[in-house]
C-alpha cells in the first residue's frame, strides 16, 4: 500500500459522488452590509409595519445601527403594548456578529399525471448569499411585569400628556381629592353569564363578592375589585435573565404560639430566633447628667459566654486606671486576648461605657466613673490631630482587604516572638523623640515628653468646673498644650525631633493666634458635628492644610521627576 493513500481515498464517503475530492466552487462574497432584527414573534410581508412601529420607528432602528452610536444608543425596544404608557418594553441589545444573509430560492416539481408515488423529493433549492450582517439586534432579556392602571384617572390622562406634549391639559391638571372608596365593582362580565369578573385575573385570586352594601348603589353579593390608585413604577425587576432562586425556608425562623388572655385565643407566628442582638458598650452625651453603672441587658445576658480570665483581667485594669484609650488597653494585652476581645463584641461592653462627644470623646470608661466631677480626670483627656498629608478618603475593598491581611500577619509574628513586644506596649505613649504611628490620638497621662509632661501637671490654669470643649484645662492653657504636641509630633513625621527652644518660640510668636482661636470657639458645639475637644482644627483651616499638603506632595513630586 502506499504509504501517502489516506483513508478517505481507499473509503469514499457513500454521499459524495464518483469523484470524492472534487469541491465546491468558489464564490465571491459580496460586501453589501445587512442589519438583522431578531424579533421575539411571528413576522409576515404585511406585518412589517407594525414590527416597525412596536420598535419605535425607523428613526430608533437607525439609530441603532448607526456606526457611531455609542453603548447607550445601540439599544432597542420593543413595545408589545404600544401606546399603553404604563406597560414596560422589552430591551434589546444590538451586538456584532460575523453572519452571512443567504437567499434560498425554492423551486417544486409540477406533478404530471401518472407519475409514481411521491418518493420523498421536495424540490430544488438555490442558495445566494447577497451580503453580511455586521450587526443583530437581539432580544434575550425576560418581559417584565406589566400593570395597566386605570386610564381614565387623572393621573394616567397627565402621563399620556406628557407624551402628546399637550400643553392644555398640562396647564389645566390639579390635584385630585383622595376619597376612602378602596372597592369598586367590577365592569367586566363574562358573555351569557351573570359573574362580574376580571377576565385577565384568576378566579381563584378573585377578590369574592361583598356580603353588604356599601353603598347606596351597591348590592350584596355584586363582584368588587380594588379601586386603589396604584400607578406601576418605571421598572418592576432588574432581573432581565431568568435566575434559579432555589427557594428554600429560613432555618432561623421558628414558629412561636402565644394564648389571648382575654379570649383564650391561640395565634401562631414566625419569629427569627437568631435575630440581631446589640452588643454595643452604653453611650452617653456630656450634656447627660447621669452615667451608666452597669452594661445594657442585651450585653449582660452575653456574659457567661464569654472568656472569664479576659474579663477579670479587663476588671482589674479598669479599677488600676478608670479610663483608656483602645490601644492603650490593648497594649496591655497579648496579642491572642486582643483577638478574643475584639471577636467577642461583648467583653468591652461589661465594663465600660463611652462618651460621644467632649473631652473623653472615643475613650473607654470604668462604668459610675464621671471624669466630669473629678479634677484627677484631667490626665486622661484625649487629644487627637489628624494628618493632613494623607487625603481623607475611603479606602478601597482591596485595600481593607491588605490591612487586615498585613494586620493578621502582624498578630501572627507578635505572637511568634519575631517583633519586639516592648515597643509595641509603648506606640500608645508619646516621649518626644520617637514615632510609631502617623496620627497623633494620645491621653495626657500618656505623654511623658518632659516640656509636655510640666505643662500638662501645671495647676496655675484650670477650671472649677469641668468644660465642654477643654475639659478641667483653661482654654488657652489647652490651647498651648495641643500647639506644643502638635509641632513636636509632625517634627518627628518629618524626621527631625523638635526642640524646647523651637516649642517655647512658637509659643511666643503664636500667642496671638492662640487668642483668636479662643475667641472663635464661643458658639456651643452640636452633637454629631465637628468636636474641637478633639484637637481637630476648623473645618476650613482643616481645608486649608489639606490643600497646602497636596500643593507641596506634586511640588516634591514634580522636582524629583526633574
Amino acid at each position: 500500500m502506499d504509504p501517502s493513500t489516506s483513508t478517505s481515498e481507499l473509503h469514499p464517503h457513500p454521499n459524495r459522488g464518483a469523484t470524492p475530492f472534487s469541491t465546491a466552487p468558489e464564490r465571491p462574497l459580496p460586501q453589501t452590509p445587512f442589519y438583522s432584527i431578531e424579533y421575539p414573534g411571528y413576522v409576515q410581508t404585511t406585518s412589517v409595519p407594525l414590527v416597525v412601529r412596536n420598535l419605535g420607528g425607523q428613526s430608533s432602528i437607525d439609530n441603532a445601527f448607526k456606526r457611531t452610536a455609542s453603548r447607550t444608543e445601540a439599544l432597542l425596544e420593543l413595545a408589545l403594548r404600544p401606546g399603553q404608557p404604563f406597560a414596560h418594553p422589552v430591551p434589546g441589545d444590538v451586538v456584532g456578529t460575523n453572519n452571512i444573509l443567504l437567499k434560498v430560492v425554492k423551486r417544486k416539481r409540477e406533478k404530471k399525471i401518472g407519475d409514481a408515488v411521491d418518493d420523498g423529493t421536495l424540490g430544488e433549492y438555490t442558495v445566494e448569499a447577497i451580503g453580511v450582517i455586521p450587526k443583530t439586534a437581539r432580544f434575550r432579556s425576560m418581559v417584565d411585569y406589566q400593570y395597566q392602571p386605570d386610564m381614565n384617572d387623572p393621573v394616567s390622562k397627565l402621563r399620556v400628556a406628557m407624551d402628546n406634549m399637550d400643553v392644555d391639559v398640562l396647564r389645566s391638571y390639579t390635584i385630585p381629592e383622595e376619597k376612602a372608596e378602596y372597592m369598586a365593582p367590577s365592569t367586566t362580565q363574562i358573555p351569557n353569564t351573570s359573574v362580574e369578573v376580571d377576565v385577565n385575573l384568576d378566579p381563584l385570586l378573585a377578590d369574592p363578592p361583598t356580603t353588604q352594601s356599601l353603598s347606596g348603589s351597591i348590592k350584596p353579593g355584586t363582584k368588587m375589585k380594588s379601586n386603589l390608585r396604584l400607578f406601576p413604577p418605571p421598572l418592576f425587576s432588574r432581573q432581565t435573565i431568568p435566575q434559579g432562586y432555589n427557594f428554600k425556608l429560613n432555618t432561623a425562623s421558628m414558629v412561636s404560639t402565644s394564648v389571648d388572655e382575654e379570649t383564650g385565643e391561640e395565634k401562631k407566628r414566625l419569629i427569627n430566633r437568631m435575630r440581631w442582638k446589640g452588643y454595643g458598650p452604653a453611650s452617653i452625651m456630656f450634656t447627660d447628667t447621669q452615667v451608666p453603672d452597669k452594661p445594657p441587658q442585651a450585653v449582660e445576658e452575653g456574659r457567661t459566654l464569654i472568656d472569664q480570665e479576659i474579663l477579670r483581667k479587663l476588671e482589674e485594669l479598669f479599677v488600676e486606671r478608670p479610663v483608656w484609650t483602645r490601644m492603650s488597653l490593648f497594649n496591655q494585652m497579648t496579642p491572642s486576648e486582643t483577638r478574643e476581645i475584639l471577636n467577642s463584641k461583648v467583653l468591652l461592653p461589661l465594663v465600660c461605657y463611652v462618651f460621644q462627644d467632649g473631652p473623653w470623646r472615643d475613650t473607654l470608661v470604668r462604668f459610675s466613673y464621671d471624669p466630669r466631677k473629678d479634677p484627677r480626670a484631667r490626665y486622661f483627656q484625649r487629644l487627637y490631630f489628624r494628618n493632613a498629608n494623607h487625603p481623607i478618603a475611603r479606602p478601597s475593598v482591596i485595600t481593607r482587604r491588605q490591612d487586615r491581611s498585613a494586620a493578621n500577619v502582624q498578630i501572627r509574628a507578635m505572637e511568634e516572638g519575631t517583633e519586639k513586644e516592648a515597643d509595641r506596649r509603648r506606640s500608645h505613649i508619646f516621649d518626644g523623640q520617637t514615632v510609631t504611628k502617623e496620627t497623633a490620638a494620645f491621653q495626657l497621662c500618656d505623654i511623658t515628653d518632659p516640656m509636655l509632661k510640666a505643662m500638662i501637671e501645671d495647676t496655675d490654669d484650670l477650671r472649677e468646673e469641668c468644660n465642654e470643649r477643654d475639659g478641667w484645662y483653661t482654654s488657652h492653657s489647652f490651647e498651648r498644650i495641643k500647639m506644643v504636641l502638635r509641632h513636636k509630633f509632625f517634627s518627628l513625621l518629618e524626621g527631625h525631633p523638635a526642640t524646647d527652644e523651637e516649642c517655647r518660640a512658637l509659643l511666643v510668636n503664636n500667642e496671638g493666634v492662640a487668642k483668636a482661636t479662643i475667641s472663635n470657639r464661643a458658639h456651643k458645639l452640636r452633637a454629631g458635628k465637628h468636636n474641637m475637644a478633639k484637637g481637630a482644627l476648623r473645618p476650613e483651616d482643616a481645608a486649608a492644610m489639606r490643600l497646602r499638603a497636596t500643593l507641596d506632595r506634586n511640588a516634591k513630586t514634580l522636582q524629583a521627576s526633574r
